[in-house]
């Protein structure tokens, strides 16, 4: 189990950047309903994200009958459990489309298969895309390698029954929010790793990419909004355990990490001026272009955490949804 740290592990808070005018009434309010990340309060907070997630029901998500909504049980890593999968695609039949492995946000300890589609819902619509999303196990009742270990699971099950999904094994994208952004990036590294399969892009939305608290952004955030530097400190070390800081961890469950980022698909990836993981994405995205990956970067001033997927109406967050929505929608052309 873990249990939050000190405040004198990170040091000083550090500057941050002014809110979005649209965005900063909703960050306070956030706040304000979310306990602190606790081994007690996180029950109750899966509990509420569970009644509270936008698109947990099947009707919902058929988008008026123009998508078809299915379970599965599909093979987890070798010698661990069977994972739940959903599968969303269109049920107008176009041809082969892109597939879109799809990863919950939530800080890899709370979340569940049905949050964050809701975004790819209109490339299934245009019948352009399968998405598959995967139930990964949560930490801190299954740390690393789980988490990650069953996102590649469903990744090589969606590529092995591409025929049947119809899918074209040449159109793989990966896409995951927060803690499934960081997931989605270890998932493509274990794929490039493992040689299988292709990935051909990796959508990165606001990925948490980085276990050790070493820069700037990663010290702003202090006791604001939803996800604050306690949050992430609680998470990382629920994921990680007493590894985490130290030389024992693995580029697959914090890709900052890794010292090669080479042969890794075309990136999207994004972040706020105002949230914690600014730093790290930056410096991610900087790193993947040195090593040769075609990368498109955008970093959206004055928003927090999540701000697209929480308030849908601020300017800020439809031409962030526009700008992401569109690279996809390239990406699944190709």
């Amino acid at each position: 189990m873990a249990d939050q740290a000190p405040a004198d592990d990170f040091g000083a808070v550090t500057t941050r950047p002014p809110l979005d005018p649209e965005l900063a009434p909703v960050e306070e309010a956030r706040g304000a309903v979310f306990p602190a990340l606790s081994d007690e309060t996180l029950p109750e907070i899966r509990r509420q994200i569970a009644q509270g997630s936008p698109g947990l029901d099947s009707e919902a998500l058929t988008a008026g009958g123009r998508v078809r909504v299915e379970e599965r049980q599909v093979p987890g890593p070798e010698g661990e459990p069977d994972i739940t999968v959903l599968i969303l695609s269109p049920v107008e039949d176009r041809g082969p489309k892109g597939g879109i492995l799809s990863l919950h946000g939530g800080g890899m300890i709370m979340g569940g298969r049905r949050d964050h589609v809701s975004h790819l819902l209109p490339h299934v619509i245009e019948g352009s895309a399968v998405v598959v999303s995967v139930e990964y196990r949560l930490a801190p009742d299954h740390p690393d390698p789980a988490p990650v270990e069953d996102c590649y699971a469903g990744l090589v099950w969606m590529a092995k029954n591409a025929d049947e999904l119809g899918i074209d094994p040449e159109r793989l994208l990966i896409a995951g929010v927060s803690g499934g952004g960081g997931l989605a990036a270890g998932t493509a590294l274990l794929a490039r790793d493992r040689a299988f399969p292709a990935l051909s892009h990796q959508v990165l939305i606001c990925p948490m990419l980085d276990d050790r608290f070493e820069t700037h952004s990663s010290r702003m955030v202090d006791r604001e909004g939803v996800w604050d530097r306690y949050s992430n400190l609680y998470a990382w070390t629920s994921v990680l355990g007493g590894r985490r800081g130290g030389p024992d961890v693995s580029q697959y469950a914090a890709p900052a990490r890794a010292e090669n980022l080479s042969r890794l698909p075309r990136t999207y990836i994004d972040t706020g001026s105002a949230e914690g993981f600014r730093d790290e994405i930056l410096i991610y995205a900087g790193r993947l272009s040195e090593a040769g990956v075609s990368v498109d970067f955008h970093m959206w001033g004055g928003a927090f955490h999540g701000f697209d997927m929480s308030v849908g109406h601020a300017a800020v967050s439809r031409a962030s949804s526009a700008t992401r929505e569109e690279f996809i929608r390239r990406a699944l052309a190709r």
